[in-house]
């Protein structure tokens, strides 16, 4: 055993060394592409990395209990369920809402869940997947959230819960979405991928719907490179997202351990044979939606530099406001809601169609100069031919939405952005508005 300490030692030096020769770049301007967003991280990931290959337990293992802790810990939440992306933490989120184990509240087909068109499409694919109808209801401007004061008329005996992500780390009105789901009895569910971090009066956004979700690609606010997770408070959800999760079983053991009941062959379940072995039964029509520890390990090391992830999200946003606020008059600029405090997904302008310039020329100007810029993800999904012939209602109209698909861009916050980066974008910015304007 001190040998094999001694070698991992070794290799882990040799890790920290290759790190340092092959990962870091100078920035040179003009010629250095600026990422809207990315990996950051050092030797610390590489090792936990190299560690969790060296002990060869490829599904699930120590990293990833470790990582559900303390990632529930951090948010103040009592259940972390790891997941291999964002995408299918929204589906189980909203598949698990579709199980028998809910009795009278579980979704069924045909009912409606209360959603927006604008935004990424794994927000609105679960409902579609479910055989729900989805309710779309507008964006506001400035904070490119559901127009809460709307969700109440659009409410109808079918509808039976709300789906929304805060966007680009910006809550959306939580207070009035409270209210409302306490009121007709709904469903909430939160898509936090965009907004790890963010706060609404004090707390973390993620915290207070039924379920909610993160994502960890290389984009957001933290990585596993690929990787989500589901988050909730109760423990019968929690039950039924691990059994959705895990092929739809209905045994609960962790990987490598059986019988942890006490009950594996003395249990009727179905039209089973009593004593059925329970590894293999099933409650629910499930998939396999698990990390690895090897991305979990990759997690822990990058939940060391979460708080200062955020806070330099909040100062690449500030920097980035000071910059356009010179030229608010050619913008609606980014708000962010009433009692929050968000971690910046990225930084929002829309173009004013008063503006002396579009939306396609400041984008065009500023990648030909090697900045990246990005949309609100699928603008007005409806518009994708995705989406043509799916069942929908659209509770009044989708004015702001179609205006953020013709006229909204965003440019990068992330922490992986220096000084010098932020100084080059505020130059090519100023010399695009003096031959713009």
């Amino acid at each position: 055993m001190d040998r094999e300490k001694r070698l991992r030692k070794e290799i882990f030096a040799k890790v920290r060394k290759y790190h340092k020769q092959s990962f870091i770049r100078s920035f040179v301007p003009s010629a250095s592409y600026i990422n809207y967003a990315g990996r950051v991280f050092d030797a610390s990931e590489m090792v936990n990395l190299v560690d969790a290959s060296l002990d060869f337990w490829i599904t699930a293992g120590r990293y990833a209990k470790e990582f559900e802790s303390r990632l529930a810990d951090f948010l103040g939440i009592k259940y972390c369920l790891l997941v291999n992306s964002g995408s299918s933490a929204n589906l189980l989120a909203l598949s698990a809402l579709t199980s028998p184990l809910l009795k009278e509240r579980r979704l069924r087909p045909g009912d409606e869940v209360i959603t927006t068109a604008c935004g990424f499409p794994t927000t609105l694919n679960p409902v579609i997947q479910n055989n729900l109808v989805p309710v779309f209801i507008d964006v506001e401007s400035g904070t490119y959230n559901i127009q809460a004061e709307k969700i109440e008329k659009a409410i109808t005996r079918k509808t039976k819960a709300i789906f929304t992500a805060h966007t680009l780390g910006n809550p959306i009105n939580i207070d009035k979405v409270k209210k409302i789901v306490k009121k007709h009895k709904l469903w909430w569910i939160e898509d936090n991928c965009d907004s790890l971090g963010s706060r609404y009066r004090g707390k973390y956004a993620g915290t207070f719907g039924d379920i909610s979700t993160c994502s960890f690609f290389p984009s957001h606010h933290m990585t596993m490179g690929e990787g989500g997770a589901v988050l909730t408070e109760n423990p019968l959800l929690k039950k039924i997202v691990m059994s959705f999760r895990d092929w739809g079983r209905d045994c609960h053991c962790e990987t490598g351990r059986d019988n942890a009941c006490g009950k594996r062959f003395s249990q009727k379940f179905g039209d089973l044979p009593y004593g059925y072995d329970h590894k293999y039964v099933y409650s629910h029509i499930g998939y396999n939606l698990r990390v690895t520890d090897m991305q979990a390990a990759i997690g822990c090391a990058q939940l060391e530099k979460l708080p200062r992830f955020i806070e330099a999200r909040k100062n690449n946003f500030r920097f980035l406001y000071k910059v356009f606020e010179k030229y608010g008059d050619y913008f609606i600029l980014p708000q962010a809601e009433e009692h929050s405090d968000p971690s910046w997904f990225g930084f929002p302008v829309l173009v004013r169609d008063t503006a002396p310039f579009n939306r396609t020329d400041i984008v065009s100007y500023l990648e030909n100069k090697k900045i990246a810029t990005r949309m609100l993800f699928g603008g007005n999904l409806l518009k994708q031919p995705a989406y043509k012939n799916i069942k929908y209602r659209v509770a009044g109209n989708l004015k702001n939405t179609d205006l953020v698909m013709n006229n909204l861009f965003w440019l990068g916050v992330y922490p992986g952005l220096t000084k010098s980066m932020l100084s080059y974008v505020e130059m090519v910015l100023h010399n695009f508005f003096r031959k713009a304007i």
